[in-house]
């Protein structure tokens, strides 16, 4: 199980004083010190927390990769192509979330998502696409030509009481048995922490998991090499 550490909540400290720190970039390298295998960052189309000179900062300076997590509009792709990073992963955005709420309308949306996946993947970039465990969606994704689908975890980690906690689950599961068979590179993400991410890390069909305000939330406690540490060891099942 891979982990992918996203540092956007970094950011947001820095950007509710308008200082010079603390620095992405800092933890991102700390994050990837401590065992990240890579390092998650959404530019937002309101620049609320990650900026553009972050992107280009870190993907000069990472060690491991970059996933960045981006909108589908025309601006976010010539951004991407222009900084080539490793992966992209496309995701709904509405400015006035606070975080992202649910899965891309991959079926909704198929013909600017497949070209959105067909121009990242002429500039050599692995497409990723941020869907519901919805097998409407997998078979959509499937058609768009993306290689990697990231499956949404808000509503297990939301979820209220052990029944409505282990029904999320297991449609999480039966949506990465699925998308498995039919060939996509399984990942998952959003609201996991140290408490609930067990269950989804024991999926043998999912291969990586981004992580991002557990750890820096944890990391103000503890620091960031130790925050990451603490969740690899959970993703190790030790």
């Amino acid at each position: 199980m891979r982990l992918g550490v996203n540092i956007d909540h970094v950011a947001t400290l820095r950007q509710a004083r308008g200082t010079a720190y603390p620095s992405p970039l800092e933890a991102a390298l700390a994050a990837e010190d401590a065992g990240a295998d890579y390092i998650t960052l959404h530019l937002r189309e309101d620049r609320r927390h990650i900026q553009d000179r972050d992107v280009v900062e870190m993907r000069r300076a990472l060690r491991t990769k970059m996933n960045l997590e981006a909108a589908v509009t025309p601006d976010m792709i010539a951004f991407a192509r222009r900084v080539r990073p490793h992966d992209v992963c496309l995701v709904p955005e509405r400015r006035a979330e606070l975080t992202t709420e649910g899965g891309l309308d991959v079926a909704g949306a198929l013909k600017r998502v497949e070209r959105a996946c067909r121009d990242l993947g002429a500039a050599g970039i692995r497409v990723s696409l941020f869907i519901d465990a919805d097998r409407m969606q997998i078979d959509a994704a499937v058609r768009a030509g993306a290689p990697v689908v990231e499956l949404h975890t808000g509503h297990y980690a939301d979820a209220r009481g052990p029944g409505s906690r282990r029904r999320a689950l297991e449609r999480i599961r039966a949506a990465a048995e699925y998308a498995a068979g039919k060939g996509l590179r399984v990942n998952a993400g959003h609201g996991l922490n140290y408490e609930n991410v067990g269950p989804i890390a024991a999926i043998a069909q999912i291969g990586e998991l981004n992580i991002g305000h557990a750890i820096v939330a944890r990391a103000v406690f503890v620091g960031i090499a130790q925050a990451v540490r603490e969740m690899k060891a959970l993703l190790a099942g030790r």
